[in-house]
């Protein structure tokens, strides 16, 4: 595998899209998925998309970003054919890597709850799951 990374630009929005499609990410692509929503999300300094590829495939993809507070590692996937090289481990540490520039931040990941292959690879990687939080949210589209 000829692995590359890098910090990816709305030019990479299809390839996002079918990485997330292939690993069994649900997509939104009226909603916060949408072209116009990532090409905003993108262009914020405190988020960064960030891909590795084999050759130029994409084959694995986050988005790590601070909120200010705390940094969280979001929609981590990595296309079925290239699971088991440890890309996703790799893009964790890219992602804290991008994160470390606001300081010692807490790093936060949401995961679903029978997500058990995430919650695996979180817990590799140092991460703990903290019981007593629970996520709360209020949508005004079920889109977003």
């Amino acid at each position: 595998m000829d692995k590359r990374f890098r910090r990816l630009t709305i030019d990479d929005y299809n390839d996002m899209l079918r990485v997330w499609a292939v690993a069994g990410l649900p997509i939104k692509p009226n909603g916060r998925d949408s072209r116009s929503m990532i090409e905003t999300e993108i262009g914020r300094d405190h988020c960064a998309f960030l891909g590795v590829f084999d050759s130029d495939r994409m084959v694995g993809v986050t988005i790590a970003q601070y909120d200010g507070r705390r940094g969280w590692i979001c929609r981590l996937a990595v296309d079925p054919d290239f699971r088991g090289l440890g890309l996703a481990q790799d893009l964790i540490q890219k992602g804290e890597e991008f994160l470390a520039q606001y300081g010692e931040v807490v790093v936060c990941a949401l995961i679903e709850e029978l997500n058990m292959p995430s919650m695996d690879l979180f817990e590799k990687a140092g991460f703990r799951c903290e019981n007593e939080i629970k996520y709360w949210t209020r949508r005004p589209r079920a889109d977003l």
